[in-house]
């Protein structure tokens, strides 16, 4: 029985879906709905230090790019949880790094979707 359970689990482990996810704001919105975003985002958590003049991430200076740079700061810092790429449904999470510019990189970090199985399958809450 032993060896059927660690058999499992490793075809389990194999077989986790793990894609990295990010946090941008929606399309369309003004400029105030998306500094409202990142004045929050920052306030709350998020390291904005790149998006600062002569920041990594300053350029290109739109109000836009701010806001996703923030918002998926936010989003990873809290650990991908359920509601934190909300933003009162102007923000949404995407597979799909936004572009940048060079030497701008944007914080992913990639969900495992294999303990949520293994637990149903060995009967424990991991």
């Amino acid at each position: 029985m032993a060896a059927f359970v660690v058999g499992l689990v490793l075809l389990l482990a194999m077989s986790a879906h793990s894609d990295a996810s990010y946090c941008v704001c929606n399309s369309g919105l003004s400029d105030g709905v998306l500094q409202k975003n990142i004045d929050y985002a920052c306030g709350a958590g998020a390291d904005c230090s790149a998006i600062l003049q002569n920041g990594a991430c300053f350029n290109p200076n739109t109000v836009k790019d701010h806001c996703n740079y923030a918002v998926n700061s936010y989003y990873q810092r809290k650990g991908q949880i359920t509601g934190s790429c909300d933003f009162q449904g102007t923000a949404t999470v995407t597979q799909t790094a936004p572009n940048a510019a060079s030497g701008c990189v944007y914080q992913s970090s990639p969900r495992f979707d294999v303990l949520y199985p293994l637990s149903a399958v060995v009967g424990v809450m991991l």
